[in-house]
């Protein structure tokens, strides 16, 4: 989900609900113990949240110690006892650590106080300013393009500053009672990799052939303790990423926050979003420019990764992942049809998508000289054509790259 607590106009209000109202209590509880006097909220500001959690932006009426103007609350649920993970546990960890950080190197918001009994986070208020998705669905391609360096400027420094921290992550995760804190797409990619041939096989009548399944378990290899492991927030995806005018991109929501190898999150720079279920195509050299942009910030820290021969292999192995699980999550199931899977904005259908992915992935295989790669990839496209028609073949780019 997005914590959004940037988007709208500010002049706009979400009618407060009781159980908004009860998360206001909490957080004043929270800020009187923290600050050791009575802390009174006001003008509280229903942000959405989620089924997960309530996210309120709140200003702060009364306070005998010097705390922002406005902060944002969010307040989280029981986490249900069959979960893999607990969001809570995973942002409040990923907030201490980053908050962590020099003011300079930060690039998520605060966190001013939480309650792990409670279940509840008082953050900075990083504003109303445009997400990455609203540059993107605009229509101003220059300011797309300068969000999207910024965009991976700031990815390349969190991984920089945050390189070797799997430790502390972890401790911090432990003290927060966490059973697991593991990559949350991880546990999909090794699901993916023994389920999609079968699903393959049923939805497109595309066999997998066994070499391809080696190379896919090789690829998870990823998944696994490498030196160039750093924290992610996972869901880095256009509507978590706030662009500023002052500080480049912060990133919002760290529910699945996690340590886990840069290379992961880098295949975001080649194909847009690959998490994300709204998927729209980008200017090829502009994909190029922002892997280039990532690497300047990362250089200091693994100078190797410069070198092609180092990197492209990983960043290939991330890209194949990345495409595996999102076919394993986009093909339809038995009495499911091709539709639009985000509820947020328009969409292409998942067809379309995963057409492009696909169609990226065998340019990849063939330039990397990996024939057994382009050969699946070629069956897979042309069964998706086949199967959703002539229109998958098209997936739009952003509104904003339109009529540049």
């Amino acid at each position: 989900m997005s914590v959004e607590i940037t988007t709208g106009p500010p002049e706009v209000r979400v009618p407060v609900s009781t159980e908004a109202t009860d998360t206001v209590g909490t957080a004043e509880a929270v800020l009187s113990k923290r600050t050791g006097a009575p802390v009174r909220l006001a003008d509280a500001e229903d942000l959405g949240g989620s089924d997960r959690s309530v996210v309120m932006r709140v200003r702060i009426a009364e306070s005998p110690f010097e705390l922002p103007r406005t902060v944002v609350v969010k307040h989280y649920g029981e986490c249900p006892a069959e979960a893999r993970s607990d969001p809570f546990a995973h942002e409040a960890a990923s907030c201490q650590l980053t908050t962590a950080l020099p003011p300079e190197a930060r690039v998520g918001p605060e966190l001013i106080a939480h309650d792990a009994a409670e279940r509840l986070l008082v953050l900075e208020d990083l504003g109303r300013g445009s997400t990455l998705a609203d540059v993107l669905f605009a229509d101003d391609s220059r300011v797309a393009e300068t969000a999207l360096l910024a965009w991976a400027r700031a990815l390349g420094r969190l991984h920089s500053t945050t390189a070797g921290c799997e430790e502390d992550f972890d401790a911090l995760m432990r003290r927060l009672g966490a059973k697991s804190w593991t990559d949350p797409v991880a546990d999909d990619i090794v699901r993916s990799v023994s389920e999609l041939p079968e699903l393959l096989t049923q939805v497109l009548g595309v066999d997998t052939p066994p070499v391809m399944v080696e190379r896919l378990t090789t690829a998870t290899e990823l998944l696994r303790s490498s030196r160039y492991r750093a924290f992610s927030p996972s869901d880095i995806c256009p509507d978590n990423s706030l662009v500023t005018g002052s500080s480049g991109v912060r990133f919002l929501d760290f529910e699945w926050g996690c340590v886990r190898d840069v290379a992961m999150d880098a295949a975001y720079l080649q194909y847009p979003f690959p998490s994300s279920w709204c998927s729209y195509a980008l200017p090829d050299n502009l994909a190029e420019s922002m892997l280039s942009t990532w690497r300047s910030e990362i250089a200091e820290v693994w100078p190797e990764l410069d070198d092609d021969e180092v990197l492209l292999p990983r960043l290939f192995n991330a890209q194949l992942l990345w495409v595996w699980v999102s076919t394993w999550w986009f093909l339809p199931r038995t009495g499911e049809t091709d539709r639009p899977i985000d509820l947020h904005m328009p969409s292409p259908r998942r067809s379309t998508a995963l057409v492009d992915r696909w169609r990226h992935l065998r340019a990849d295989a063939v330039a990397s000289g990996l024939d057994d790669v382009a050969e699946l990839a070629d069956q897979v496209v042309d069964a998706l054509v086949d199967r959703f028609g002539a229109g998958a073949l098209h997936l739009l780019p952003y509104p904003a790259f339109r009529s540049a």
